[in-house]
């Protein structure tokens, strides 16, 4: 057997190993529309924290639609404003006075050594709530980006409750409107499922720990008995960071969503580029090796096969043809929520390239002392001290 024979047999190989033993992630079933719970015979108190940097364009749709919500139970808003330039605070207070719901505006500080700013913004709103004569029972943490449906909050509560969860999360639905999105924006969700399938996160006796930022209800009580938020206050993935944090104690629940939707768009390449290249390498933990190990897999498994396929000799061409069809048919459920045309599951092998370029300038920004940044705060060195 020629080595580019093997080749091809791996790469088919790494296929059929993600398809059926890696927790069905390309599936996409774990949603938070399938098998909803019964309401609670008492709805809990719920209170929610947005950490806000230069965010006066979303927040109208945003902080608009929280304080819409038809939400049975006690319910409010702390916005921490974090250190924003283009008139965050004044447009919060400005909703705040309209809102239908309690809603609290704060000037955050300067994030201390040691913390990321995001992660300090959310401390804040969190201490600002330990203040309150009453403790909620539940906590929001959202991004400033993040619209929900009427009824959103109830039914996060309601699955919080009926399953005891001491985290439940749901991935916002991206947008996906321009070409850029349209090619990207699923890849992107399909990649974070393959790195922490939903049905491994889901299941109490796995170790894998993953939560979507935009979106995480938290148990208070948990959240206190794990510390609060100073153990995970140097992560620049402070969802997943948390997610571990909190899985140690209770259950943990994630899922797609589609009453949860992202209003941040993302217009051009270098616009989904920003956002990629953000926290990539400190998802590799800032670790040469396992950017050689990332780049080496994804080249075996996403661009090997097309390769093969295309311009390899008999027996390896087929093989490798083989590979690629398991591709496009597992991106395929992800292709139908965004509702992109299935043609674009022939493109992975490119699309997986221009992500393996996103983590290539990723580790190239921190090198240059760039690392994790966002709206003009690079925060990578602070998540390594």
């Amino acid at each position: 057997m020629t080595l580019i024979v093997v080749v091809a047999v791996l790469a088919l190989a790494a296929w059929i190993y993600l398809l059926l033993f890696r927790g069905g992630f390309w599936l996409a079933r774990q949603r938070d529309d399938a098998d909803p719970p019964e309401a609670p015979r008492s709805w809990p108190s719920v209170t929610a924290i947005i950490p806000a940097r230069n965010e006066s364009e979303m927040l109208p749709a945003s902080l608009g639609s929280l304080s819409a919500q038809r939400y049975p139970g006690g319910f409010s808003i702390v916005l921490v404003d974090d250190q924003s330039s283009d008139g965050t605070l004044d447009v919060a207070r400005k909703i705040a006075k309209g809102a239908a719901r309690d809603v609290a505006v704060i000037e955050g500080r300067p994030p201390p050594g040691g913390w990321t700013g995001k992660v300090w913004a959310m401390h804040q709103g969190f201490r600002y709530v330990g203040t309150s004569k009453k403790t909620p029972d539940y906590l929001l943490f959202t991004d400033a980006d993040i619209v929900y449906a009427p009824t959103a909050l109830r039914d996060l509560v309601a699955r919080a409750k009926a399953h005891e969860l001491v985290l439940t999360s749901v991935m916002a639905k991206l947008n996906c409107e321009s070409l850029a999105e349209r090619a990207l924006i699923p890849a992107f969700v399909f990649f974070f499922q393959m790195l922490y399938p939903f049905a491994w996160v889901n299941r109490s006796s796995a170790n894998t720990a993953a939560a979507a930022g935009g979106c995480m209800l938290v148990e208070t009580a948990a959240l206190k008995r794990a510390g609060g938020l100073a153990p995970i206050r140097a992560a620049l993935i402070d969802d997943c960071a948390l997610a571990a944090l909190l899985k140690k104690e209770g259950p943990i629940w994630l899922g797609l969503s589609e009453s949860v939707r992202s209003a941040r768009p993302y217009p051009a390449l270098s616009d989904i580029r920003r956002m990629v290249t953000r926290s990539a390498y400190a998802q590799l933990d800032y670790s040469p090796f396992m950017l050689a190990v990332t780049i080496a897999c994804m080249a075996l498994a996403f661009l090997t096969p097309p390769l093969l396929a295309l311009g390899a000799a008999y027996p390896a061409n087929l093989v490798g043809a083989a590979a690629w069809a398991l591709m496009a048919v597992a991106y395929l459920p992800i292709l139908r929520l965004y509702r992109v045309s299935p043609l674009w599951a022939l493109a992975l092998p490119s699309i997986a390239a221009a992500y393996v370029a996103f983590t290539l300038d990723s580790a190239y920004q921190h090198w240059r002392g760039r690392g994790g940044l966002w709206k003009g705060r690079s925060q990578a060195l602070a998540a390594k001290r």
